[in-house]
Order: C-alpha cells, then sequence, then structure tokens
C-alpha cells in the first residue's frame, strides 16, 4: 500500500477510506492515515496564520502610511477578516490557540509590511500590539488605529 501512497495518493486515499468504512482496520495504512490527519490540521493552523498575517499587515500599513491608505488596503482589510471568522467557525479549536498564531502572524506581517512599506521591521513594535478582539471587530474604526 506505501507504494500506492507514494505514486497515486488519490487511489490510496480512496482504498483507505474504503477500508476504514468496512471497519478494515488491520488492512489500512494506519501510520499514513494518522499522518495525513496531522498535516490536515497543520494546514488549517497555517491557513490561519497566512489570513491574519495577511491582515495584521495591512493594519500595519494602515497605521504607518495614512498618506498611502486607499480602497483596496480596506477592501483586504475586510476580506481578511470574513475568512478567519469562517475559517474559526470551521475549526473553533483554533481559538484556544489564538495566542501563539497571533505571535507567528505578527512574524509575517511585519516582514510583508517591511517589503510593501519600505520601512524598516525595527520601527514597527516589536510584538503585535492589539488584541484579537479588535483586530477582527468589523465595526472597529480603522481610524482609531492611527
Amino acid at each position: 500500500m506505501k507504494s500506492s501512497y507514494d505514486n497515486d495518493f488519490y487511489n490510496w486515499a480512496m482504498h483507505n477510506a474504503q477500508l476504514l468504512k468496512e471497519g478494515k482496520l488491520a488492512q489500512a495504512d494506519i501510520e499514513q492515515i494518522a499522518i495525513e490527519l496531522e498535516s490536515m490540521g497543520r494546514s488549517e493552523y497555517n491557513a490561519l496564520v497566512s489570513r491574519l498575517g495577511i491582515l495584521l499587515a495591512h493594519l500595519l500599513k494602515w497605521h504607518y502610511q495614512p498618506e498611502h491608505r486607499s480602497w483596496s488596503w480596506e477592501c483586504t482589510i475586510r476580506e481578511q477578516r470574513v475568512k478567519i471568522t469562517r475559517l474559526l467557525r470551521q475549526n473553533p479549536s483554533l481559538k484556544a490557540k489564538l495566542v501563539t498564531i497571533i505571535e507567528d502572524a505578527y512574524e509575517d506581517a511585519v516582514l510583508i509590511a517591511e517589503r510593501e512599506t519600505h520601512i524598516h521591521r525595527h520601527n514597527f513594535p516589536a510584538i503585535c500590539q492589539w488584541a484579537f478582539e479588535q483586530i477582527m471587530t468589523t465595526t472597529y474604526s480603522l481610524e482609531e488605529l492611527k
């Protein structure tokens, strides 16, 4: 079965799904299934870090370059909030990891903001200054970030 996993993931997945449905655990590739499940969980975690990183980068840009604020930035902020809300609704257990997720996302956000604003990363706070609720509140006035 390992060669099927390496050579034809779809076939491997469908075959193992059928084995699990039929209760044939001894025949299923349990170790690889466990690895795949862990990978799926990490993917959801990383998707949230990515979305939050983009959102935080735009909030930093909004704060540090008010003269460049645009409709596009505001749309990106709203879009990421919607997608983060959806991701958390689909994966509510990730809420327990928000402190770490914000730390990871903020690190990415500073790099993005530095690249896009040409403001050196040392000019941004070392840690995120906003609580998750502030970051995510749709009624949160972007003007308050000044």
